[in-house]
């Protein structure tokens, strides 16, 4: 059964940010221990690790700590949505959050979306607002196993370290 959701993770950025990564909805377990990506299996800090050769941070500090020192942004799409468990498939009646708000607050250069949903959720509700392009990336979902080699990973998230150097 879909329930009506609502974003409660602050978006994560400093003044300096050059990359913002935009997913689509935080996942349960996210929500539940109050920062991106913290589903144990989700790859996304492992590939992150990798894309700056360093070690994958574990607690919520260090994550920051990392973000911080690459001057990657991190927030999402969605403001609100109905939604099944953390499916994006399942993803209606979307309201989406004020990119354009964050983009004045800080330096980012480039946006790039973790997802399917997410890059068209963009293009459709917020580049009409930002008129800035978003860099498709897929998914590090443990649900996404069309990617599950973490290499096609990593070569297609190398990119953003070509921005934040």
């Amino acid at each position: 059964m879909k329930r009506k959701v609502n974003h409660d993770l602050e978006p994560y950025y400093n003044p300096d940010s050059k990359v913002l990564i935009l997913g689509s909805m935080p996942s349960v377990k996210s929500k539940e221990l109050g920062f991106y990506y913290m589903h144990p299996q989700n790859r996304f800090w492992k590939t992150l690790a990798k894309v700056y050769d360093e070690e994958v941070p574990v607690t919520i500090e260090n994550k920051k700590s990392f973000l911080k020192r690459h001057k990657i942004a991190l927030w999402d799409t969605i403001k609100s949505c109905l939604i099944h468990g953390s499916s994006d498939s399942s993803i209606e009646d979307v309201k989406v959050n004020n990119i354009n708000k964050l983009l004045k607050e800080t330096e980012v250069e480039q946006i790039f979306t973790t997802g399917r949903k997410s890059f068209d959720l963009y293009n459709k509700y917020c580049f009409p607002k930002t008129k800035k392009e978003a860099i498709y990336l897929p998914s590090t979902s443990p649900l996404n196993c069309a990617k599950g080699i973490e290499d096609k990973l990593y070569n297609e998230y190398k990119m953003i370290r070509e921005i934040t150097k």
